[in-house]
């Protein structure tokens, strides 16, 4: 199945999808009934396990809708480990120097690209495809690695980050960022917010896209949080929390 979000991408459309911070297959099967493109797993803040992974590209690939994850970290045995398993679109966190870039391209990306290592039995379509070169582009091709900008280091070398081949889309981190900027708990204040403007404008200018440019997702536990809330305003008058 291909990356919806990178065909989507090259058509000027945006993808729209479900975030998850716990796993659950009624997730998965409602964004492919509902003809979503994404499911997304926060890998990063939430439980998770290879085995957790393998399952959850498996009912994605089943239901049409393509999978991605924040990974936890920037080890590349991690990193390899999830892609393994199907994961099409990654996020990565904290990557604030260019070599941190280059080293995230060469862990992801088979030759020429990268030096991805060879491989899972699911990427390798379980031996059943014969031209082996053309299965390691058409991985490559459908792969969609997203560095986190979240950290002023980071922004701080965004010049040199966005030099960096095989990287076109870029996610922030509003809260982490205003705590390297010494304001812990308000990524609304206007330094942050002036410095996260001025790195948009950048990556704009080189040509390249901001996550929300061309991702829309919902948070399966924020939108229950919502609709509680919502559900015990309406029966009691009451702010419901």
């Amino acid at each position: 199945m291909a990356n919806k979000i990178i065909a989507n991408m090259k058509e000027g459309k945006k993808s729209y999808g479900i975030s998850l911070s716990f796993y659950a297959d009624e997730m998965i099967e409602l964004a492919g009934a509902m003809g979503l493109d994404f499911v997304n797993y926060d890998g990063q803040h939430a439980p998770i396990t290879p085995e957790t992974i393998d399952r959850f590209c498996r009912m994605c690939d089943g239901w049409q809708v393509t999978p991605t994850m924040r990974v936890p970290d920037q080890i590349p045995s991690n990193i390899l480990n999830y892609i393994d398993r199907g994961i099409k679109a990654i996020t990565i966190p904290f990557v604030n120097t260019r070599e941190e870039a280059e080293a995230m391209v060469e862990c992801c990306y088979f030759a020429p690209r990268g030096h991805r290592s060879y491989t899972s039995k699911r990427v390798q379509r379980f031996g059943l495809v014969d031209d082996l070169r053309k299965m390691m582009q058409d991985t490559n091709d459908d792969l969609l690695i997203m560095p986190q900008i979240e950290d002023i280091k980071a922004y701080d070398n965004l010049d040199d980050i966005l030099k960096v081949g095989g990287i076109n889309v870029f996610a922030g981190g509003p809260n982490d960022l205003a705590q390297s900027m010494g304001f812990p708990g308000q990524p609304d204040h206007p330094d942050c917010i002036e410095i996260t403007k001025e790195g948009t404008r950048k990556i704009h200018a080189a040509g390249k896209f901001r996550n929300e440019d061309i991702m829309v997702s919902i948070d399966a536990t924020i939108a229950v949080r919502d609709s509680v809330k919502g559900m015990l305003t309406d029966s009691t008058g009451l702010k419901g929390y």
